[in-house]
């Protein structure tokens, strides 16, 4: 017989433990089916190996300056096997905090690869888990009240340019280099590109980076998109925008030739590497979507506000749903289908008040319309733009580039967007996330007392540079 479950989780990682940790907190018997690691994407191939790659090569970066502090260091080397070292030493870690997290909750974990079966003599709906175990044992049958699909994305291929995971690599193979190549081709320039761009160039790397839009991060506000490019290029990151890859590529034993087309004009880049990441696409093959008649829309899966599926039973949260394809989102979104399934009335995502941050250096971080959307939103928009350099714990930190822009609507004096670019700006958006959940508005920030010298003073100082205030401007 099948073991029977109020909610079976498919996939374990941000948006499936989160979504199983709180099931298990409204006290619900949850199972999750994990093919692979739990923590998933996120912990393993993504968020959490590449910051910590990033916090090494910006402190290589910061020692190789550190005659700036009046610190002189000599000798000073690059030793990459201690990098990764550190870096899986953090995630084994943290690997092991989720799997006490699950032991802690009695939440029942099945390895394998979880399918979702028709109706059956077991339930008159779609539903019934099948898990291939991935001992080789015999399939374990899961009978849930309801399915939360958490399935996450893989990396895109780029048509042509075929991933074989030595000369063409994903950020799957880049996160676990034993070398670091001495030259790199980047096609991509959205965060994942921007990220290895800004780590490898500090780990003394040659990097090109290809990106088909006009700008890098063309998701961000124009004038940090210009920026970040102006930085990276001053660092000697060689950038290629409006140009796209032409499907064919020539290797050598030490290198590849990828060509490139720029204006109707076509040039040939040469690197050890290639590196592809031109975005991800969801997992939702073979996991039993056929036996359902949950609908699929772009490569992923169509959900109502709560994150169910058409079979109302069925939920999908994280990547595979779409959406923001950030690990905290599918955090809230899999606590929010918690949320739903017990009857707490949950407030549903507002996409424009989650928080998106690029770990480069310098760090971006942005939350809310850019002053572009907003124009196109017909409104009527103020903008307060700050430099670091106007603020004496940037000075003192040794790292002034950068700038906070605030956009506020110019006649309700509403926050619609905060967009900053420089050192710690990631830490910084969290009290732009909080006044956007509680509607605060640009006086409200400007009122507010921050304490001095510190980096946030220069959100008070950007609120008041709208109005042309700011006091140190």
């Amino acid at each position: 017989m099948p073991e029977e479950y109020d909610v079976v989780i498919v996939g374990a990682g941000t948006g499936g433990y989160v979504a199983a940790v709180k099931a298990a907190q409204e006290g619900l018997k949850t199972a999750v089916v994990e093919k692979a690691e739990e923590g998933g994407t996120c912990l393993h191939r993504g968020c959490i190996p590449s910051k910590s790659l990033l916090r090494s090569a910006e402190m290589y970066e910061d020692m190789k300056n550190s005659e700036a502090y009046g610190i002189a260091a000599t000798g000073l080397t690059l030793q990459f096997d201690k990098v990764q070292e550190r870096k899986n030493a953090i995630v084994k870690q943290l690997h092991q905090g989720i799997l006490q997290l699950f032991k802690k909750g009695s939440i029942d974990v099945y390895k394998g690869i979880g399918r979702i079966l028709g109706s059956s003599i077991f339930s008159p709906r779609s539903g019934t888990i099948s898990v291939e175990m991935a001992d080789g044992s015999e399939n374990q049958m899961l009978l849930p009240k309801n399915v939360i699909i958490a399935t996450g994305t893989r990396p895109k291929a780029l048509p042509g340019l075929d991933i074989d995971g030595k000369k063409v690599i994903t950020s799957d193979h880049a996160l676990h280099l034993e070398e670091l190549p001495s030259s790199i081709i980047i096609v991509g320039g959205g965060v994942i590109g921007v990220e290895f761009a800004s780590m490898l160039s500090d780990f003394e790397v040659d990097v090109t980076i290809v990106e088909y839009a006009s700008c890098l991060l063309p998701q961000e506000d124009h004038d940090i998109s210009a920026e970040i490019e102006r930085r990276l290029k001053r660092r000697g990151v060689q950038i290629y925008t409006s140009t796209s890859v032409v499907p064919h590529k020539t290797e050598t034993a030490d290198n590849i030739s990828v060509t490139v087309e720029q204006e109707n004009k076509e040039l040939e880049l040469q690197a050890e590497k290639v590196l592809v990441c031109i975005g991800r696409e969801a997992n939702i093959e073979d996991i039993g979507l056929e036996n359902t008649d949950i609908e699929t829309k772009d490569g992923v899966i169509v959900t109502n506000k709560w994150y169910q599926t058409k079979e109302t039973h069925i939920y999908a949260v994280g990547d595979v749903a779409g959406g923001k394809q950030l690990a905290h989102a599918a955090s809230k979104e899999g606590m929010i289908a918690i949320d739903h399934i017990v009857g707490n009335k949950p407030i549903p995502l507002d996409f424009h008040s989650i928080p998106q941050c690029t770990y480069s250096r310098p760090e971006i971080a942005s939350i809310g319309l850019t002053e572009a959307e907003a124009k196109q939103r017909n409104l009527s928009v103020k903008t307060g733009v700050v430099p670091f350099q106007a603020v004496g714990r940037a000075l003192v930190q040794g790292d002034s580039t950068g700038f906070v822009k605030m956009v506020i609507d110019k006649d309700n004096n509403d926050l619609l967007g905060i967009h900053m670019i420089g050192s710690q700006v990631t830490e910084l958006i969290s009290e732009a996330a909080l006044a956007r959940i509680v509607d605060a508005s640009g006086f409200e920030i400007a009122e507010t007392i921050h304490p001095h010298p510190s980096l946030s003073e220069i959100m008070g100082e950007a609120a008041l540079a709208a109005d042309e205030k700011a006091i140190h401007l």
